[in-house]
């Protein structure tokens, strides 16, 4: 594991040094988005909505809508919040294990000592221990202020997060507000069910069953030779689109002009193309990122299966040719 935090455990003129490790992880099979007809990647851009352009990672930054305005914060101004400059796990107070409500509990961290004694470590887990007593403690951990509950499994000390009293929301339900009566008989029944089921906990009994069937599933078709060969579903990146963007309203009187167009008309569009195409024109260089393709037909009959196969003009054949290959499907052993 790797440590994703480094700070100190405080409490008094006590201070406990400390590495932060997650303590979960998830086990579900990564799945992605594919075509399902070529099974190439789908992939998400982001994209401004005033310039139009695609937007690299670092030029994002975070904003504040309230409605009316919108503020834009900086990395360099997040930084600059006090809170997110400490490195201290600060305990507030010391409570019974049991007053803690499970339904607050958010993720869960380990803690590693961090120091070249871990004596002050040792001492804290076992005053926890012996006095069964949870810490309830304070951090900021990712640009947010945590409150979290420092408690004892096994040898080492845990930190798990807790919901705020305000993200737990209060069950209101009218159904609940009836007046039922239960007999002394059926609870003694029911008490009696309960009883047949009674076990001690061990989590290793269970597994995720639909986990497992799917990774069966996946391995079947590997072995059958069911799959593409990965390199040939992976398309343009963003990077290799150009950042250049066709407004949407502007596609689609493309395509709409582009079906009802003559074929002496689509001939000769080079020399009358409307303004909007010449002003298109100068970038011709640079691949649209999201550049239609319209179907072409002809008005007067309906075109052969080979005229089908032919694009309307050398610079779409050109644009499309790279797309249309249909991945080969690559045989495992």
């Amino acid at each position: 594991m790797r440590s994703i935090w480094k700070g100190a455990v405080t409490f008094g003129l006590v201070n406990v040094p400390v590495k932060l490790y997650s303590a979960t992880e998830d086990h579900d099979v990564s799945l992605h988005q594919v075509h399902d007809q070529d099974g190439g990647r789908i992939r998400y851009q982001r994209r401004c909505e005033i310039c139009g352009n695609v937007v690299d990672y670092e030029h994002i930054a975070k904003a504040y809508d309230d409605g009316d305005r919108t503020v834009v914060l900086t990395p360099e101004d997040l930084k600059s919040l006090p809170e997110e400059r400490s490195r201290e796990i600060d305990v507030v107070e010391f409570v019974p294990t049991e007053q803690v409500d499970p339904i607050m509990f958010d993720r869960s961290y380990y803690l590693e000592p961090d120091s070249k004694s871990p004596k002050a470590y040792v001492l804290l887990r076992d005053t926890l221990a012996r006095t069964d007593r949870t810490a309830i403690v304070q951090f900021a951990l990712r640009q947010k202020t945590r409150l979290a509950a420092l408690r004892v499994r096994g040898d080492v000390l845990v930190l798990q997060t807790l919901l705020w009293e305000d993200e737990v929301r209060e069950a209101k339900f009218p159904s609940l507000d009836e007046k039922v009566k239960t007999s002394s008989r059926e609870l003694e029944m029911s008490s009696q069910l309960v009883k047949s089921f009674e076990s001690d906990f061990e989590p290793g009994k269970f597994t995720d069953e639909y986990q497992a069937q799917l990774r069966q599933l996946i391995d079947a078709k590997l072995a059958e030779g069911d799959a593409y060969d990965t390199e040939a579903t992976f398309g343009e990146t963003e990077s290799d689109q150009g950042g250049e963007v066709l407004d949407l309203m502007e596609a689609l009187r493309r395509s709409v002009e582009s079906n009802r167009a003559t074929p002496a008309a689509k001939s000769t569009r080079g020399s009358t193309a409307k303004a909007a195409d010449d002003a298109d024109d100068a970038d011709a260089d640079e691949k649209p990122a999201e550049k239609p393709a319209p179907k072409k037909r002809a008005p007067a009959k309906k075109p052969t299966a080979a005229a089908k196969k032919t694009p309307a003009t050398k610079d779409e054949s050109a644009d499309e040719a790279e797309p249309t290959k249909k991945p080969t499907r690559r045989k495992s052993a």
